[in-house]
Order: C-alpha cells, then structure tokens, then sequence
C-alpha cells in the first residue's frame, strides 16, 4: 500500500473514532442541541511531573522557543479602557468613584488606545488573551516577534469570560509564514517556589521576558462584583501591557495568564496574578462559540463564624451561610432559606463561599443537582434547578440593591467591588462594604470614619456586604456605641462610633 494511500486511511480512521468519541461525550453530558465548535476538544496538556535542573541555558531556551507564540496587542476603544493603568493611581480617586454625578467626569468619547499581549493557541489564528485587554474595544491589531517592524494584522474577538478574565480573539488575515503556537501545561501542578517565566509587552516593550518563582496559588482575586477568582501569584515582573501575556513552567508550557498586579503605582512591585490555565482552557469550547454559559441559583452568602459553629450545629467552619434568597429566584423554589447552611453541594463537600461560588458556576444550567443544607441543626437535602447566570445584569441588580443603603450613623454604604477593590488598591483577599459617603457632621465623621473606608468588621462581627452592614448598624439603639474595624490606605484601623 503505498503512502499516500495509508495516510487516507489513517486520517479516516482518526475522523470515525474522534467522531464516535464526541457522539459519546455528548450523549453522557446531554449537549446534543451544542453545536460541532462547543465539542471540539481543548489542546492537549501535558501534565507529567516536572522534573530536571536548572542550567544556565534553561531561561535562554525557553525564551528563544516560545517567544515567537507571543504576540502585542494594541486596541481603539470609545470609552475609557481598563487595562491596568487605570485600575492604579489616578487624581482624586474618591472624587472620581463617589462624587456626584455633577463632580464625576464624564465618559469621554474620544479614540483611546490601549496594549496588551496574548497568544497563539493554533495556526488558524486563534489568540488568547484577557478579557479587560479587549473589552469594548473597537479596533484589534496583533504583532509577532518575527514580524517586520510596525507590520499589525487586524484581529477580532470571538468569545470573552468576565469572570476568568480571558478572551479569545482570532486574526482576520494570517501572516504569510507558519505560526508558532503555545504548549499547554498544567497549572493545578504548580507549587509555590516553581520557577516561572513571563513574556509580554509592558508599557509598550514587545516581547519582554522576565523571571521568578510560583508566590502562592489558589490567591482568590475579584473578578465581578461579588465574586472571585482563584489565582496564581507571582514575583515574576508584570507591568501594564503583559496582561494576557503568558505564564511558562521550566518547560516553556503556559501555566497561566497574567492579568494584575498589586501596586500603589502603575509598575510592579513583585505581586503579580495570574489565571490558572486550566480553568480557561475549559472554556475553550465555549469561547470558540462565542458564549460562556454558567449557573447560579440566587442567593447572598456569607462564610461560617467560629464562633457561630457550635450555633449552627456543625462540626467546623466548612460550608456557606444563606443570607439572603432572590424571591422567585432557583433557590427560594427550591425551599432555601436565609439561615440555612449549604454544607454539600451535588454530592461534593462545600469548604467555603469561593468553593460554592465555583461549584455553582459550573454547573450547566436547567440541570438539578442535590443541596445539602443544615437548618436548626438538622441535615436535609434540597433538590435545586440551576438557571443561567446573567453577570451583567445581576451587577446592575446588585448596584441598585446598593446604592443608597442608610445605615443611620451618617454614611452611606456599598458593595466592596473588584473594580473598588482596585481603584482602593485594596488587597485582593479582603471583603466588606465601602463607605461612598459620608455627613459632615453625622456620628460616622465624627467618630473618624472616612469616605472609601473598608468596613471589614462591625462589634467583632466580619462584614461580607453592604445590606449586612446596614442591617447591623440599623439593630444599633440611639446613644449606643458600635465598635468598627475598617481598612484604610493599606492598615487596619480600630474605631468606635457612637449613635446618635
């Protein structure tokens, strides 16, 4: 037989049992209505232990190997972009967050430009890259290494995910050349103390590399309003412009997505996050569809105390309290309600808010899946129907929940946001509610309180959101004290306020 002929025959092979493969994956998961790219496989990813020495050629290597997958990204946005730049620093910060709509700037609507980076995941032209790199943006241009100098080819977005950070972007017209493409490793290996490298284009300097080591892992980072990400973090140097840039183990295998920084300044400060690769690499399929699809079930959670444990009848702080349930929403038809504990969630332990958040999310919608709960320290499972998560909508729902909650000590209060979070330069690991304003003359001013504090806790209690806050400081009687400990400008710092 000759060659040409067993190569038919093998790629008929592979086509019939890469088909009876999908077909049977489809039908276990029950996603016949999905169409061919939703099924489509992600790259592979190599999960052998990594071991071996570090030599002096092993960084000069990895970078000459996978520098050519990198590629800059410039933008035209319409509106104001919001690559790291702007969620560091900036004059009169507080002014600009909660001034009044007359003391706020208004949108500008001139041509902006922003940078990034991403790469190249194969050689029809797909990149990724971060969602906050290609937001609303209205042009995409992409340069590779090995490409003349000021030689862009335009690119567009197919599918972005807020709450991952990632975006898949593909070239409109592919450069006359092969593509070097990006390696996928596999991020739940990583340990702190893992060496790493970053390749990106800060502050406009394409294709820089630079070095460190794996700082933490599982470093939760918010995303969205209310909600979290775990990350990898870094000392390796990321600056505005590496963001979606990638993360490479001692193999030259992507590890990560870089997208933040810590820093009281637009520069690093050897605090840098990235998003696990695994989790986008998920997504792939659906990104390749256009359409991320996650659950939620409409509730308000809130951690367990210590000190409420033996309250709720538990054996230790593991599991979500319910505080609060959207009427109408998957949850209240599924008999939860504010008090309860999810303590299992489809059969699976629920460590804590982040682990039910993410368990949540992934969950396919219209699919009903077993809660266990604990309610006047009593076990009992719930059957819940999980409905499909509208981020945009419910952080609309959420603003206007917020926006005006009187607390009756002079100050207005707000959700701790990501985007506040970062515009505070807040630690990514903390939450509470925001104090938006603020009574010249009211008993929070007097009592030292100030606007854009963090209340993290009120008489000793944590504080997870602004309604809990307010409730709490509503039960307070007239001439009673409150004990308030907030963060403010990097310390925390103790107070007591008196009601009036």
């Amino acid at each position: 037989m000759s060659a040409r002929k067993t190569t038919f025959y093998s790629m008929v092979l592979v086509g019939v049992v890469s088909m009876a493969i999908g077909m049977v994956i489809t039908s276990r998961l029950d996603l016949s209505s999905l169409s061919s790219a939703q099924t489509s496989p992600a790259p592979p990813m190599n999960s052998d232990p990594i071991v071996g020495t570090i030599d002096a050629n092993t960084f000069r290597t990895i970078a000459k190997a996978q520098t050519p997958m990198v590629v800059n990204i410039r933008t035209e946005s319409r509106r104001r972009t919001q690559e790291l730049t702007d969620f560091f620093g900036g004059d009169d910060l507080l002014r600009r967050f909660f001034g009044t709509p007359e003391q706020r700037p208004q949108p500008e609507e001139e041509v902006t430009e922003g940078a990034g980076t991403g790469f190249l995941i194969d050689d029809e032209g797909f990149i990724l890259t971060n969602n906050h790199v290609v937001e609303d943006a209205t042009k995409i241009q992409v340069g590779f290494f090995e490409g003349e100098a000021g030689e862009f080819y335009e690119a567009e977005v197919i599918g972005r995910d807020q709450l991952s950070d990632s975006a898949l972007i593909k070239l409109v017209e592919l450069p006359n050349r092969d593509l070097s493409v990006a390696k996928f490793g596999d991020s739940d290996q990583m340990e702190p103390g893992d060496w790493v490298m970053a390749i990106g284009n800060p502050f406009n300097l394409a294709h820089t590399v630079t070095v460190g080591v794996i700082s933490a892992i599982g470093r939760p980072f918010p995303v969205a309003e209310g909600r979290s990400q775990d990350v990898l973090q870094t000392d390796a140097a990321i600056n505005p412009g590496n963001s979606g840039g990638p993360l490479l183990n001692i193999r030259g295998e992507v590890v990560g997505i870089n997208t933040a920084i810590v820093s009281n300044r637009a520069s690093n400060l050897g605090i840098g996050f990235a998003i696990p690769i695994n989790v986008v690499r998920e997504l792939l399929p659906q990104l390749r569809e256009g359409k991320v699809t996650r659950g939620r079930i409409g509730i308000q959670i809130t951690r367990v105390q210590q000190e409420a444990v033996e309250a709720f009848g538990l054996s230790d702080r593991r599991g979500a309290v319910v505080s609060s349930v959207e009427p109408g929403g998957p949850a209240s038809r599924g008999g939860l309600q504010p008090g309860d504990v999810i303590v299992e969630f489809n059969g699976e332990t629920v460590e804590d808010t982040s682990d039910l958040q993410n368990k949540v999310v992934k969950t396919p919608p219209d699919t009903t899946v077993p809660v266990t709960i604990v309610r006047d320290r009593e076990r009992t499972t719930l059957e819940i129907t999980i409905a499909e998560l509208d981020l945009e909508n419910e952080g609309q729902d959420r603003s206007a929940r917020t926006e005006d909650l009187d607390t009756g000590f002079g100050m207005t209060l707000t959700d701790l946001t990501g985007q506040l979070s970062r515009r505070l330069r807040a630690p990514s690991d903390i939450s509470g509610a925001v104090v938006s304003a603020l009574q010249d003359r009211g008993a929070a001013a007097r009592g030292g309180i100030q606007r854009g504090d963090i209340i993290l806790e009120i008489n000793r209690t944590e504080i997870t959101q602004a309604t809990e806050a307010t409730s709490m400081l509503r039960e307070v009687e007239s001439g009673q004290t409150a004990l308030f400990l907030v963060w403010r400008n990097g310390a925390e710092v103790f107070l007591q306020v008196a009601k009036e």
